[in-house]
């Protein structure tokens, strides 16, 4: 194994959990924490072999998992980095749900700015951290309406979720300026995969291309959004947390676009399936900005990075871990369900 280590901060989510695995792949000793225990191994892809579930508690080579919540157990947590002494933290731990974010808004801010501040208040003292890695969203910019836009701290957030990650982010940076605290921001535009929670519009359409139930698109599904590969993201997130100064910012992103509802129409005629009969209009949720456009240029041209796996392809990947899981898919929630 590396003797570098990884401390990965919200290891149950999507893009943690999908990281881990690419740490792994590459040697590197890995302790991950989430305030919940570990989820199904259907969502760890870090417990796959190809796509089969891995033994129920098998151990695996270079990899421990600490529940840890940051908004209850701090101390805890602090104590166990003191031990594992990371060399980078990659920290992934948000409420991420933008329409719930208006319903608990307090839990939001909770979660997405002050139990990170305290967090960041304790770690910036230790002299082990090479690089702290704070996993943010697009979200902080609002819409996006003027086209592709680079790195910036211009930030029109919209919504609770979005102006409580805005505000970690300028937190963080004034921590920079003033510790010198080892940040780097990374932006990543509409992640999916294998693995992906089912509520997110990916894995919930190639649900209802199954089952046949309906599907419900906020405000017609004419909002534009880039959507981008797991791995591609992984792949960029290691270059960037060994290779990224301290005090920058980075986007992940493709340079291709798609509307939600052409994204679905995308999925249900790789499946020869006609979506009219399924698809069903909503009205527009409260603060849906149009468009995330990130221009990923800096990212491309300094660390030698590009995206490799197309939406098609990438589409045609995530739908055959539904079908090899979807008997366990279809008996389990398609819904947020929202955790205090």
């Amino acid at each position: 194994m590396s003797k570098e280590r990884f401390l990965i901060i919200g290891s149950n989510s999507f893009s943690g959990s999908s990281f881990i695995k690419y740490l792994l792949e590459n040697n590197y000793e890995v302790l991950g924490v989430s305030r919940s225990d570990e989820l199904d191994n259907i969502f760890l892809p870090y417990k796959w072999d190809n796509l089969i579930d891995f033994k129920e508690n098998a151990s695996i080579h270079g990899f421990n998992f600490e529940k840890i919540d940051l908004n209850k157990d701090l101390e805890k947590l602090i104590t166990k980095i003191i031990k594992f002494k990371p060399s980078f933290i990659v920290n992934f731990a948000a409420q991420g749900m933008v329409a719930e974010s208006w319903k608990n808004p307090v839990d939001w801010y909770t979660t997405n700015l002050i139990s990170q501040v305290s967090l960041h208040n304790e770690i910036r003292k230790f002299d082990f951290i090479k690089k702290y890695i704070h996993f943010t969203t697009p979200e902080v910019y609002g819409s996006t309406d003027k086209g592709w836009i680079k790195e910036n701290f211009n930030f029109k957030p919209t919504t609770p979720y979005a102006v409580s990650r805005a505000s970690c982010d300028l937190h963080l940076m004034s921590f920079f300026k003033a510790y010198k605290f080892p940040v780097v921001f990374t932006r990543a535009a509409n992640v999916y995969g294998e693995g992906q929670q089912l509520y997110r519009i990916i894995p919930r359409t190639m649900l209802s291309v199954i089952t046949e139930k309906p599907l419900y698109l906020d405000g017609g599904g004419l909002s534009e959004r880039s959507f981008i590969h797991i791995k591609d993201v992984s792949k960029a997130l290691l270059k960037i947390s060994l290779n990224a100064k301290p005090g920058t910012s980075w986007h992940i992103s493709t340079n291709s676009k798609i509307k939600i509802k052409d994204l679905v129409i995308k999925i249900f005629n790789q499946n020869n399936l006609n979506y009219k009969s399924i698809v069903k209009l909503s009205d527009e949720r409260l603060g849906k900005d149009q468009s995330y456009l990130l221009d990923s240029s800096s990212l491309r041209s300094k660390f030698n990075w590009e995206d490799k796996i197309s939406l098609d392809e990438g589409l045609k990947m995530t739908m055959k871990w539904v079908k090899t899981n979807i008997n366990k898919l279809k008996k389990m929630s398609w819904v947020y369900e929202h955790k205090v």
